[in-house]
Parts: structure tokens; C-alpha cells; sequence
């Protein structure tokens, strides 16, 4: 009390304020807490990113052991060795044209589900493969690209198309048997070693059809009966399931005919007359045919068509290419139709007021303003295809591999399966060299927008 007294204060006043801190040592400590908050994610992005970059760079002037310097040779490789050439002549494909398509689909996807009730629908099954790994699309278009028409899809859908247009064969396996009447003509077909004359009959018996493969129309074969003035006769399966042949170019009754076999009468090397074969492979040929031979033409035993070879080396990558479209459309449709939602509604109305019909206002008014999120999307996905691996790694068979290779694949085969780190180092900040100017392309656009 005496103390306070002392001091000159009145008695009851409230003590003097402290004096502030320094704007110096306020900003420090603000530095100081927001670098402990973000440390724990610098530890985690120099460990995962910096440190790997840097030892890949560092390793990349090594050789295959990483004990002598090797300086640029491993660059050198990479556009020497004819692996790694294929693989970064793929990923020129790839980056023009698998982000092209991609957006092009998204874009008339998002401008056409605009116009109808279900678009909500639609935009949800065209974006659910996003929501599957590349693992698991990889495996799902293994299959669907399978040779086998009845195993892929692809090729069930090209040869049923094919198939309306081209009738294929019903008896690719069939051929004469033993003391046939019939001969090789060349070219798959077969001929009658005789002539034929009119008013008699004449035995086409063939063997090698499977019983479960023979036409839907095939009946029980039956031997013709002779007619005045024409040729008739008879072409089936000259095999009795439990008796081998039956008789010997005879008709026996459990026997079927070869419904819908093509005959030709042939002389002197041209075709006189034609006719194709009943259900009971019966067959009449006019009094033209007299003194001709009959020829069974090659197309009666082509082998069946099965489509195309999509996992070949010709095929394989504009396939892997269609698998990553079918993957990434749907994302390239949702940033379109979150850029179209955006879209003046009044511009569009102006422009058909002024006349312009739809495919003008889409090209002169819609691309325009979206041009922005059509870039945007763009560089994404080129960013994204240029580290494409998975896909290519899992559809691409082993021998067609090599003609699929792309730079993240042949990252992987050097760096593992080939034990050579150095090389495999070199792709590697090969790679990030490309990838830089699309991201900082991106960065830039992205930054511009947010000024506007």
C-alpha cells in the first residue's frame, strides 16, 4: 500500500497497458507457426517427390551398375535404341489424339444432355468407368478385344456386321474322302473328275464337318432321282456317327445333306449353269450342264470370318487409345458441361434470333466461349497420357508389347525387367522434361482465370 502510494499513483486507478510488440517480431512468430503447421507436408514432399527426383537425375548420369559415370550415354540411348524410339513414337499418338478425342466426345456429350429429360442419366453412365481403376478397365478390355468372336465383344459386334453384308461359310472343314468322285480344282475348290450327262444323277459326298456345326437346314440326305433332260443329283456328309463312313459314297438315311452348297457347272473353263443345294442336299441343273464338269467353288469352304485382329501389332494402340477414351470422356464431359452451365443463355438466343441455325451457334458461339475449359481439359489429359502405363501393361499381349510400347512402360521393362537403372533413370527425367511445359502451360491458363 505504502508502495503504491509511493509511486505517485491515485489510489484505485487501473495499471498502465503494456507496451506492444513489434510488427517485426509479430510477423516472425506468424512465419514461425504457419512453417510448423507445414512441415510435416515439406518432409512428406521432399521425401516423396524432391528426393526421388533429384536421386533419378543424379542416377541417370551412371551406368548399369551405378558405380562409373557414364555421363550423357543414357540420353543417347534413348534415341538409339529402337525400344525406346517405338515407345516415344506412341506417345506422340498418343497425345494427339487421345486427348483430341476424349474431349471432342465430351463436349458433344455435355452440349447434347443438355437437350434431353435423362441427361442426368446419361452423364452418370458415361462418367462411372472414371470411377474404375486402370487395373480393372485394363482386364475388362483384355477381353473385350479377345480374338475369339464368341469371347469379345468387339469382334462379335465386326463380324455380325460383317456377317449381314457377307454370307459366311457353312462348310470350311469339308472335303472329299476316300475314292471320291470329286478332285482338288485349285484355289479350295473341288471338281468332278467326269463329265456329267443329261438325264443322270450325279454323287458330291464330302467329309470333315463337325455334326453340331452342319446348317440349320440341313435335313436327311436323299439320292436324287434322275429327270429327262436335266442333271440332278446329290452333295452331303458322307459319315454315319457310330459307323464312320456308312457306305461308301452312298446315301445312307442318318446321313444329312449339305443344304445350301454351291454347285457349278463348268466347261470348257467357264460356268454354264448354277444352283445351290436343298435341305436333303438335293440339286437339279439344266440340259445347259450336259458334257460339264461340277465344281464345288472355294467359297463353300473358306474358313469362317473372325474379325479383327485388335490386340495385333497393327491395331494394338489405336485399341488401347479407344479403352483410355472409353475411361476418360466422362471426365472431359463434366468439366464441359460445368463450363456450359456458366454460358450466357442470352448469347445463344441472340445468335438463332439473328438467324443462325444450331451448327452454327455451337461453332461460332458454344466452342468459343468454352475455349477455356477445351483447353484446360486438353492439357489435363495430355498430362495425364503422357505417364500412361497401366492400360498399355495390361492389354497389350506379350507379343505385340513391343509395338505398344510407350515411355512409362519402357521406364518399367528397362528399370525391372532389364536391370538397367541407368537408362530406365534417363526416360524417367525424360518424361518430367515433357510433362513441365504442359503443367506450367496449365498453371498459367489457371492463374489467368482467376484474375478475370
Amino acid at each position: 500500500m505504502a508502495s503504491a502510494t509511493a509511486a505517485g499513483a491515485p489510489r484505485g486507478a487501473s495499471p498502465a497497458p503494456a507496451a506492444p510488440k513489434s510488427r517485426k517480431s509479430v510477423t516472425g512468430t506468424r512465419k514461425t507457426v504457419a512453417a510448423l503447421f507445414l512441415l510435416p507436408a515439406l518432409v512428406l514432399l521432399g521425401a516423396l517427390v524432391v528426393y526421388p527426383i533429384g536421386y533419378s537425375l543424379i542416377r541417370s548420369f551412371y551406368d548399369q551398375s551405378g558405380d562409373s559415370f557414364a555421363g550423357f550415354d543414357n540420353y543417347q540411348a534413348l534415341f538409339t535404341d529402337d525400344g525406346i524410339r517405338t515407345a516415344l513414337k506412341n506417345n506422340i499418338i498418343w497425345v494427339v489424339f487421345a486427348p483430341t478425342v476424349a474431349t471432342a466426345l465430351g463436349l458433344i456429350f455435355a452440349v447434347l444432355t443438355e437437350r434431353i429429360r435423362w441427361g442426368t442419366a446419361f452423364k452418370l453412365v458415361v462418367f462411372m468407368p472414371m470411377a474404375i481403376s486402370m487395373l480393372a478397365a485394363g482386364i475388362i478390355f483384355r477381353l473385350v478385344y479377345d480374338q475369339d468372336p464368341d469371347k469379345g465383344v468387339a469382334n462379335a459386334v465386326w463380324v455380325g456386321v460383317h456377317d449381314t453384308f457377307a454370307e459366311s461359310s457353312a462348310f470350311p472343314k469339308a472335303h472329299p474322302g476316300r475314292e471320291s468322285p470329286l478332285e482338288p480344282a485349285g484355289g479350295g475348290a473341288f471338281i468332278t473328275k467326269e463329265p456329267v450327262s443329261a438325264g443322270g444323277t450325279v454323287v458330291l459326298p464330302l467329309v470333315g464337318v463337325a455334326p453340331d456345326l452342319m446348317p440349320d437346314g440341313a435335313d436327311n440326305a436323299v439320292r436324287a432321282q434322275p429327270e429327262d433332260g436335266r442333271i440332278t443329283g446329290t452333295t452331303w456328309q458322307d459319315f454315319t456317327r457310330g459307323k464312320g463312313v456308312g457306305t461308301l459314297n452312298g446315301v445312307d438315311a442318318a446321313e444329312l445333306g449339305y443344304a445350301g452348297m454351291r454347285i457349278e457347272a463348268v466347261k470348257d473353263g467357264k460356268v454354264v449353269a448354277r444352283t445351290t443345294a436343298a435341305g436333303d442336299g438335293t440339286f437339279t441343273l439344266p440340259a445347259a450342264a450336259d458334257g460339264a464338269r461340277l465344281r464345288l467353288p472355294a467359297g463353300n469352304f473358306e474358313e469362317p470370318y473372325n474379325g479383327l485382329s485388335w490386340l495385333g501389332p497393327s491395331l494394338v494402340t489405336p485399341a488401347v487409345i479407344g479403352s483410355y477414351v472409353w475411361m476418360w470422356a466422362g471426365f472431359a464431359m463434366v468439366l464441359i458441361a460445368a463450363g456450359l452451365a456458366g454460358v450466357p443463355r442470352e448469347l445463344l438466343e441472340a445468335a438463332r434470333v439473328d438467324g443462325a441455325n444450331e451448327w452454327q451457334v455451337f461453332r461460332r458461339v458454344t466452342v468459343p466461349l468454352l475455349a477455356p475449359v477445351l483447353a484446360v481439359v486438353v492439357v489435363t489429359l495430355m498430362i495425364n497420357v503422357l505417364k500412361v502405363f497401366d492400360l498399355v501393361f495390361i492389354i497389350a499381349p506379350g507379343s505385340s508389347q513391343d509395338d505398344a510400347n510407350v515411355l512409362a512402360l519402357e521406364l518399367y521393362r528397362k528399370g525391372f525387367a532389364s536391370d538397367q537403372p541407368g537408362i530406365a533413370s534417363a526416360i524417367a527425367v525424360f518424361l518430367l522434361l515433357l510433362v513441365i511445359p504442359v503443367m506450367w502451360f496449365n498453371v498459367r491458363r489457371l492463374r489467368r482465370e482467376v484474375r478475370r
